[in-house]
């Protein structure tokens, strides 16, 4: 047997990694290992406070099944974890799946070490208040059958626990520490870099993926210092990338959620607490969720614009707002892929109307705009505030046009390819919703078979939205393994513009939108 497959890939399915060895499964073409700890769990002492080592275990731990997920509550918000699901603190956990087939030989890429194969780590969306690695979970199996890659996927703590900013109530004594979750998806990458390897994954090439939030989380990545070198390329789908705020307002947050969650700990116990500190180290974490969903339906009408479950500008881990940090050319140089879909708002409608797509909210954010400005951002959303215009303002507000920011300001240093997504099943489109946000998880990750992609498809084109997560299959494994999506998929910079089209047929534009890019430009200058 060479060195090669000695070394890059795992013989037994028992794996040493950092705290012990795991035992995987093979099913179907791969080897999965799943629930492996990637830091100590939260809890007691560490909750709130930023991940530690993972402890060590004795014997075998079983990699067979998907570990507890962060708390997280499916009432009056998102589509959150199924019942089924465990939950709990004790969350921090990550998979690996890797082909159940001996390596290629060693090609001649600079990243390439003794063969090790690529390694895409993806990042689940949510709101930073729902979701988890394994809501769908094949996903992730497609990529790794077509390109070979080692797929690697995350929990991360979520909600008040993960990502609201309670640090005005640290003491000495009793520390609390901002961005625990974005300091969670940092641990999870030391882990692949430390880990990687006995996986067969290149600890020198991997490429950090996302949707949603899991696109906030990339593009808030690639400005966290701590994060740099631990990812090589980096690819956001459908990412808010402004929605990362200043302490003040994050401080204003934490203490109107204390604030709810004392009345609903009141409600249930009938006596009152006086302390935060007291409400926040001792509620369970089920109330902590149900909080959380409270703070979330009410801050998009108290504060526009916003989504308050989000990274925090603290000074220190996250120095500065990212967007500034990509102007400067401070943020990480790696090649980015970065993109939304058609009508990201349509979907953002009844109790997932968090957007700033009510006439209440769209009037708050015009309300410091100067008059020319206003005319030429309205003339672009034809009878806004009405449903359609408003729910496209409130998207565009939130993921195109930081995006559109963030490609051109990152092409000033490294490679950068946009692409918008228009893609959509005649249903769909019947449906209003059109290219709405998440679609593309669909077919880029082969989910068509599940009841809502037979659903979606009920109508016909299925067969062409197939066809199109094929093709961005190849796009995202060829930029996982080279830095480039595709020599049809040109670069794009802030001369030209030039866009990848994704549809039944593709196509590149130059500069798609231009006039309302250059009124949303006057719109909000600040961006």
């Amino acid at each position: 047997m060479s060195r090669l497959t000695q070394t890059a890939i795992p013989e037994a399915l028992d794996v040493q990694v950092a705290g012990g060895v795991v035992r995987g499964v093979a099913e179907r073409g791969i080897r999965a290992w799943r629930g492996i700890p990637y830091a100590a769990a939260p809890v007691g002492p560490l909750r709130f406070r930023a991940p530690t080592p993972v402890e060590a275990w004795d014997g075998i731990h079983d990699a067979s099944r998907f570990g507890t997920v962060a708390p997280q509550s499916r009432r009056g918000q998102f589509i959150g974890a199924h019942p089924r699901i465990p939950q709990g603190e004790d969350c921090l956990n990550l998979n690996v799946i890797a082909p159940d087939e001996p390596m290629p030989e060693p090609t001649t890429a600079p990243t390439d070490v003794d063969g090790l194969r690529p390694v895409m780590v993806f990042i689940h969306g949510g709101a930073y208040s729902v979701g988890s690695s394994q809501e769908v979970p094949r996903q992730g199996e497609g990529l790794v059958r077509a390109g070979g890659v080692v797929y690697v996927s995350i929990n991360y703590r979520l909600g008040a626990l993960g990502y609201l900013d309670f640090t005005q109530y640290s003491t000495p004594k009793r520390p609390f520490e901002s961005n625990l979750g974005l300091r969670d998806q940092v641990a999870a990458l030391h882990w692949v870099r430390d880990n990687i390897r006995a996986f067969g994954g290149n600890p020198n090439d991997v490429t950090l993926f996302g949707e949603s939030a899991g696109g906030n989380a990339v593009t808030t990545l690639m400005t966290v210092p701590a994060a740099a070198g631990l990812f090589h390329a980096a690819i956001a789908q459908s990412a808010p990338p402004n929605a990362v705020y200043p302490r003040e307002l994050a401080a204003k947050w934490a203490s109107e959620y204390t604030g709810i969650l004392g009345g609903i700990v009141g409600e249930m116990t009938g006596t009152q607490h006086s302390s935060p500190v007291e409400l926040l180290l001792t509620a369970a974490p089920s109330t902590l969720a149900e909080a959380t969903t409270v703070l979330t339906r009410r801050a998009p009408d108290a504060d526009p614009g916003t989504i308050p479950l989000s990274p925090v500008i603290d000074g220190d881990f996250l120095p500065e707002r990212p967007l500034d940090a990509f102007r400067d050319g401070r943020a990480h140089r790696v090649p980015l892929i970065i993109g939304t879909n058609a009508r990201e708002g349509s979907l953002f409608n009844g109790r997932i109307a968090i957007l700033a797509t009510t006439p209440v909210r769209i009037r708050a954010i015009f309300a410091n705009t100067k008059k020319k400005a206003k005319k030429a951002i309205k003339a672009q959303y034809p009878g806004i505030p009405e449903r359609q215009a408003a729910l496209d303002f409130g998207g565009d507000y939130s993921f195109w046009y930081p995006s559109v920011k963030v490609g051109e300001r990152h092409s000033r240093y490294a490679p950068v390819y946009f692409y918008r997504f228009d893609a959509a099943p005649l249903l769909v489109r019947l449906m209003g919703l059109d290219a709405t946000h998440g679609i593309e998880l669909f077919p880029l990750f082969d989910r068509l078979n599940g009841v809502t992609g037979r659903g979606m498809t009920l109508l016909g084109g299925r067969r062409a939205f197939q066809a199109v997560g094929a093709r961005m299959q190849r796009w995202w494994l060829n930029f996982a393994r080279q830095g480039k999506p595709d020599a049809a998929w040109p670069r794009y910079d802030e001369a030209r513009r030039l866009t990848l089209i994704i549809d039944v047929i593709d196509r590149v534009e130059a500069d798609p939108l231009g006039d309302r890019r250059r009124a949303w430009g006057r719109f909000v200058p600040h961006v």
